[in-house]
């Protein structure tokens, strides 16, 4: 019994009624924020160029809100103050045809990631406005609306030592439509949150160059160095993958690939 109350804490009490009157009838308290997006990683940059970049967030009536920017701009946007809201920030390349979905994205959970007016956009948080969207879809109970789930108990897992190494480092590595899938479906159990399995493919991609460093979609990832006459072998997730080097872009799927120039 006390391991399920335990669980079921991550789910604030008594606040079903608020969301179902926010969700269902509309909360109208609204203020204007500026977003402080973060510094893209240099190996991005560098291969790549200053990203643009899609914003989404819930408006007043729970409804989805999207804008899409240009490279090194502070917007700003509507947010109601009276409840939890994601913000999340995908960076895409359209000149490199690199579109948006493809790289993580960099998030805030707002009011906590608010200073004042201003809300500071972080990679870190860019997983956890993915799990509130996941969280959202898949909501059917009022309780279990992710407005009403424990975000600040829920960060502090990734800094007290509770989850894996690997996990602490790159968050992208959960599969977070499974874990909100379960938290709907059953709770929220902290040992869901476990790296996804990879499959070593080996791609004969640029091969023959002395030294080629790859760098993943997610902000956390560790480069990828191959030797020369090193066949790369690339730790592939399910779904799209996408790695950027001198050589170019290389989109993986399964055991399909595709490199393409920039």
């Amino acid at each position: 019994m006390k391991n399920i109350f335990i669980i079921r804490s991550f789910f604030l009490v008594g606040s079903s009624l608020l969301a179902l009157l926010l969700f269902c009838c509309g909360d109208f308290s609204v203020a204007d924020y500026t977003l402080v997006l973060p510094p893209v990683p240099e190996a991005w940059a560098a291969a790549l160029g200053e990203p643009h970049w899609r914003l989404e967030w819930l408006d007043s009536e729970g409804r989805i809100q999207n804008i899409e920017i240009e490279p090194q701009s502070n917007p700003v946007i509507d947010l109601p103050v009276t409840w939890v809201n994601p913000v999340t920030a995908w960076p895409f390349w359209p000149e490199q045809n690199i579109t948006c979905g493809l790289f993580k994205p960099a998030g805030a959970i707002f009011p906590f990631d608010a200073s004042g007016q201003r809300i500071n956009l972080s990679w870190e948080a860019g997983a956890d406005t993915l799990f509130y969207w996941e969280l959202a879809w898949h909501s059917k109970d009022k309780a279990k609306l992710p407005a009403n789930f424990d975000w600040i108990r829920f960060r502090e897992l990734f800094q007290t030592g509770v989850l894996s190494e690997e996990v602490c480092k790159d968050p992208w590595l959960v599969d977070w439509r499974f874990v909100a899938e379960r938290t709907i479906d059953s709770n929220f159990d902290r040992r869901r949150l476990i790296a996804q399995t990879m499959e070593a493919v080996s791609i004969p991609a640029a091969a023959g160059r002395e030294v080629l460093c790859w760098y993943g979609s997610s902000p956390f990832a560790e480069p990828l160095v191959f030797a020369q006459n090193e066949t790369p072998v690339f730790p592939v997730l399910p779904g799209i993958n996408i790695w950027v080097s001198e050589a170019g872009i290389l989109k993986v799927n399964g055991s399909a690939w595709i490199l393409t120039g920039h």
